[in-house]
């Protein structure tokens, strides 16, 4: 954002204008002991024409690299049109729009952004988006407890299956509220359902289905969605919303559908970078929609009759319940979501069906590239959408440091969360990745292996 500092006699009129010595004043309830005495790591002021320089210089070393990672965040285009409207004055400085009458055209793209999720995921109502993938299906489970009448246990089945980022960050935010996940191992590359039986006496609140896994298998959604509703136990379904293009919505899994669907916003026009920001959804069927977090927009008419929009539902926000709060929602989200929303309206169905049959192509070309390395293999004999998992006769990392001095980013080591693989590497190609380009990371694994291309 273009930025203008104040100067030194701006500052001195500010301080004098409200009765402070210095800047450190206003700060004087912060204890010493607390106080940072200085950044000796961050270098002297430069002046904008030596910054510009100095971060052009960074580009350049930081290359160009192929990423063909995923796992999570994932490289696909982004129309230039996109960050040109979510960047006009309008949306970059939008506060939350308490006051309607100020706020119609923040509360519109509110209110599309739900219409669209709630028509991607095949459920009810979306909120307004939350802080990232891994919150919004923190804050899922808590739903799911919360919203579950039918019985009196907090615990929630959470496969190996789903994004182990997830499960750390829910696990951190539940555990203060006595919820307990508990484990569902793997077979092939996805849920174990031979293990349920183990489990067919026991009560959960809630159980977590990711389709596609985090392991890039597609889930037997059907089976264990009528399995958990079964027994009463309500269902998250977390998904890539690029997938959903192709593959059945969560609304639509097994004889009554999920009752919450969750999962991150990026692929929806928001561009890699460096830890965010990105953005979290969270869509749930209607019967359910009181214990959803955040804030909902609504579509009304004026006293004239005219369209309007505002602020419905907001039952589980700090400002409403004070204290009993069970959500903390940020702003600046839905910067992001208000990218999301014009990425979308600009694909449509069919460019959102065609960015994602081509990302599944893609990927399907690279594993059988891939493949014909000695070497290398193909982990799971399971349908997948747009990532896999390849098995190295040698260790991940040690291929993966090799390949990035020759401009790739091969892959995601999985051998931290998922040992038992052995040495697994997930590898993903979008619709950014041309032919030429699998050959190039075809080339690159040869002279890493030492065989010929």
């Amino acid at each position: 954002m273009p930025f203008i500092p104040h100067t030194d006699t701006d500052v001195r009129a500010m301080l004098d204008a409200i009765g402070a010595r210095s800047i450190d004043d206003l700060f004087d309830e912060i204890p010493a002991g607390l106080r940072m005495p200085g950044l000796d790591a961050v270098g002297p002021g430069l002046s904008e024409a030596e910054i510009s320089r100095l971060m052009q210089t960074r580009a350049r070393a930081d290359g160009e690299p192929l990423c063909f990672i995923g796992a999570g965040a994932y490289d696909h285009y982004v129309p230039a049109a996109v960050w040109d409207i979510a960047t006009r004055g309008e949306f970059y400085s939008a506060y939350t729009p308490y006051q309607a009458e100020a706020s119609q055209g923040t509360l519109q793209v509110i209110y599309e952004f739900q219409t669209m999720l709630a028509g991607l995921t095949g459920l009810d109502v979306s909120n307004a988006s939350l802080y990232d993938g891994a919150t919004a299906f923190a804050e899922a489970c808590l739903m799911a407890v919360r919203a579950n009448r039918k019985v009196k246990t907090k615990k929630i089945l959470v496969p190996r299956s789903v994004n182990p980022h997830y499960r750390e960050v829910a696990q951190n935010m539940v555990t203060g509220q006595d919820i307990e996940l508990v484990e569902l191992p793997l077979a092939d590359g996805r849920c174990d359902l031979a293990a349920l039986d183990a489990l067919a006496d026991e009560e959960f609140a809630a159980v977590a289905i990711q389709h596609p896994t985090f392991l890039g298998t597609l889930e037997q959604v059907d089976a264990l969605t009528d399995w958990a509703h079964a027994r009463n136990a309500l269902v998250i379904g977390v998904v890539n919303p690029t997938s959903l293009a192709l593959l059945r919505p969560p609304g639509q899994w097994g004889e009554h559908g999920a009752d919450i669907a969750c999962g991150e916003g990026q692929p929806l026009g928001v561009p890699l970078s460096a830890g965010g920001p990105y953005y979290g959804f969270l869509v749930c069927a209607q019967a359910i929609v009181r214990q959803m977090p955040g804030r909902i927009a609504g579509r009304t008419v004026d006293i004239d009759g005219k369209p309007g929009f505002t602020l419905t539902l907001q039952a589980r926000e700090q400002h409403i319940r004070r204290s009993r709060a069970t959500s903390n929602i940020c702003t600046n989200q839905g910067l992001i979501a208000t990218a999301s929303t014009i990425y979308m309206a600009l694909m449509g169905a069919a460019g959102l069906r065609e960015v994602a049959t081509s990302c599944n192509a893609n990927t399907r070309e690279l594993v059988a590239t891939l493949s014909d390395l000695p070497g290398v293999t193909q982990m799971f004999d399971t349908p997948y959408f747009h990532e896999a998992v390849m098995q190295l006769d040698r260790p991940v990392a040690v291929v993966l440091d090799a390949l990035s001095r020759q401009g790739v980013l091969g892959g995601y080591d999985l051998s931290e969360q998922y040992p038992e693989l052995g040495n697994a590497m997930l590898v993903c190609a979008t619709e950014t990745k041309s032919r030429a380009d699998i050959r190039v990371y075809a080339r690159a694994m040869s002279d890493v292996f030492g065989v010929a291309a």
